[in-house]
């Protein structure tokens, strides 16, 4: 039996606003989490404003760890926190836990990287000038680097939204769990295709406005 126009849309909208759900409430918890073990990350590297090896390594390791798990399998590996936390483990919302889980370290890596941009002029200056850490961090580091953090979440946003599209094999919601309900299961290509054109329209708005709004605050391009 094939599905009619307006029932195609019907799924789409219902996979598009789940998929929405997912990826910003997915991205907002990882950032809160990942925001700050990035800067961790990057005051106490041995060049940083507090060198601290041990902390360095230990963060880092599980960091590394944790990225260099696959989705797929992290999403069924937690699935125990998961059921804890939420109750479930099928639905957008079950699908949260995983995301923050897999997004949290492949954002601290990315502010890291961002943070370690900033010249080291302006900290020293402002280190010489008595400024302590907490106020290096916030009034310069984070500050300075704040374009290319802007763009690192447009990246971190659209890689989340892959994760979420990956759920779908689980019954993770949203529009990846329709194509493969519908596209792969049972075969209906015109709904696979359909979801398909509408990620890639979504990741291309997440980065160009991720882009725009980089550029805009970017002091260096005035």
């Amino acid at each position: 039996m094939s599905l009619t126009f307006q029932q195609i849309m019907k799924l789409m909208l219902s996979g598009l606003l789940e998929t929405l759900y997912m990826t910003i409430i997915s991205t907002a918890a990882a950032y809160i989490i990942g925001l700050p073990v990035g800067v961790l990350l990057t005051v106490t590297d041995k060049d940083g404003i507090k060198p601290n090896k041990t902390l360095n390594t230990s963060i880092g390791f599980v960091v590394n760890v944790l990225r260099s798990v696959p989705f797929i399998i992290l999403l069924v590996a937690v699935m125990p926190i998961t059921r804890a936390i939420v109750g479930t483990t099928i639905g957008s919302s079950a699908t949260v836990v995983p995301l923050v889980i897999a997004a949290a370290p492949y954002i601290a890596r990315m502010v890291e990287s961002s943070i370690k941009e900033v010249d080291r002029g302006v900290i020293e200056a402002s280190h010489s000038m008595g400024a302590t850490t907490l106020q290096i961090v916030l009034k310069v580091l984070i500050p300075e680097a704040k374009p290319s953090l802007l763009l690192g979440a447009a990246i971190s946003i659209t890689t989340i939204l892959s994760y979420s599209a990956m759920a779908g094999f689980v019954g993770g919601g949203g529009l990846g769990d329709i194509a493969i309900r519908y596209g792969y299961n049972l075969g209906k290509t015109d709904v696979m295709l359909v979801m398909v054109v509408v990620l890639v329209a979504i990741v291309q708005l997440f980065q160009a406005f991720g882009g725009w709004f980089s550029r805009k605050n970017d002091r260096r391009i005035r």
